[in-house]
């Protein structure tokens, strides 16, 4: 079956399980929990992809890493998606389950890709521009990219604003060749 087919299937019954037990932020929350593990540890993407280790350790291991820390629902979720063998899976059904949550709230994502770090303050200031501009709540998040050199691209949903020096140079750079061509 292919891998976005599966990631959709699971994140959408995750989600009306949350929906149908009123508990939608509590599994956000923890749903989130999971997602900040697979980007910081490697050992845990690692266990998550192993084929050596058995399902029954992948399940003793993966309810030692979150009891207590996220909901029985949710774990018990996480253990039915190993004992099915789709806990390679789990970083795309987190990140669907996030977009069904998005949509249900009506709250938008953006991402600010800089060539430096951004003041918080700063940040504040395009979130709250964007929510006044969009009329809804947006979750911004920020993204470094040194090739930028300066500037900024801003991304929300399907549109883009690219004030980047990089973009700028490359677009001055392309008039340059072109009136070289013309002559």
């Amino acid at each position: 079956m292919d891998q976005s087919k599966i990631t959709v299937r699971y994140a959408k019954a995750f989600f009306s399980l949350a929906k149908e037990k009123n508990q939608l932020d509590a599994f956000k929350a923890d749903v989130e929990i999971i997602v900040q593990l697979t980007k910081d540890s490697n050992d845990f993407n690692l266990l998550l992809e192993s084929p050596v280790i058995k399902t029954s350790q992948k399940v003793k291991l993966i309810e030692a890493v979150f009891k207590g820390k996220i909901e029985k629902l949710t774990l018990q979720f996480l253990k039915l998606i190993t004992k099915n063998k789709r806990e390679v899976h789990l970083p795309g059904i987190c990140r669907n389950f996030l977009d069904l949550y998005r949509k249900d709230q009506g709250v938008k994502s953006a991402v600010i890709t800089s060539a430096i770090p951004l003041n918080k303050d700063i940040l504040a200031q395009v979130q709250k521009k964007l929510e006044s501009s969009f009329k809804t709540k947006v979750e911004l998040d920020e993204k470094v990219n040194e090739e930028l050199i300066g500037g900024f691209v801003l991304r929300v949903d399907d549109q883009q604003i690219d004030a980047s020096i990089a973009t700028q140079l490359r677009k001055v750079k392309e008039q340059l060749l072109q009136t070289e061509i013309n002559k």
